[in-house]
């Protein structure tokens, strides 16, 4: 291990993959397993044990980490130099959805109607604001129930990848150090319909190279549970999610995935 290590560092010239920013960080962040040679062991011990799910897709906001609060500052930004009103009711129906569609449920309580020049430099103007609002995160902002799940799933051999609507996906994946993590990564930059068109998981599938049947997705928004469903995926519900009735399973916290991918076999 040590000299698989060394050879990464030499190639890669960094830290570990997690590349946490502080000391103090690194060592929880490298309790996720990585590395070509790593994943290869992981999925031949995922062959030689039938499961009922092969590959878990997470959303990224309100799954893996949070972010609302910096959506809605920047959204609460928009709003009021629009003279328009918002508050965190509304930013919560925001939830799974593009820029683009937030934008046009934040404009209902609008006075007038908006070009869509107009729209499109809005939208630009929140996304501006909000990237700079994520260099506040860190690896801090990663859960040791969060890395602890990641690492004993890549562990048993499960593939794990994203599924997320939003185009800043790689920014938030750097800033809290798993931009290496994931065997795939489906996000805004590589489809063109948001949730709850299934696109975004059907994608994930594809590049993971699974079935949607093989595929548990865990999502924290209604309209993720929506786009789930439509895929042919079963889905595990956190947060508001677990309160709807198309939830297969609803969890209380990420580590309650362990029990349902790791200890329930084919069916």
């Amino acid at each position: 291990m040590e000299q698989a290590l060394g050879r990464r560092k030499e190639k890669k010239g960094a830290e570990d993959w997690l590349r946490p920013w502080e000391e103090g960080k690194r060592k929880r962040a490298q309790k996720i397993g990585s590395g070509p040679g790593k994943k290869r062991e992981n999925l031949q011990k995922g062959k030689n044990r039938r499961m009922k799910y092969t590959a878990v897709i997470f959303d990224l906001d309100g799954v893996i980490c949070s972010t609302d609060q910096y959506h809605y500052l920047a959204w609460k930004e928009i709003a009021d130099d629009e003279g328009i009103y918002f508050d965190e009711q509304i930013n919560n129906r925001l939830r799974g959805v593009s820029r683009m569609g937030s934008l046009e449920i934040i404009l209902e309580r609008a006075s007038r109607a908006y070009t869509e020049d107009e729209k499109s430099a809005m939208a630009e103007k929140k996304n501006e604001i909000y990237r700079k609002l994520l260099g506040r995160m860190t690896p801090a902002d990663l859960s040791e129930d969060v890395a602890e799940t990641l690492k004993k799933l890549k562990e048993s051999g499960i593939k794990i990848a994203i599924g997320s609507s939003s185009r800043n996906t790689p920014v938030i994946l750097k800033q809290i150090g798993l931009d290496e993590a994931f065997d795939a990564v489906s996000d805004g930059n590589n489809i063109t319909k948001s949730k709850p068109d299934p696109e975004v998981f059907l994608t994930a599938a594809g590049m993971l190279l699974e079935d949607a049947k093989n595929c548990l997705v865990v999502e924290d928004a209604r309209a993720g549970v929506a786009a789930a469903k439509s895929g042919g995926f079963d889905c595990a519900g956190i947060g508001e999610a677990s309160q709807d009735a198309e939830t297969n399973y609803p969890i209380q916290k990420i580590s309650d995935l362990l029990k349902i991918v790791l200890q329930q076999g084919a069916e």
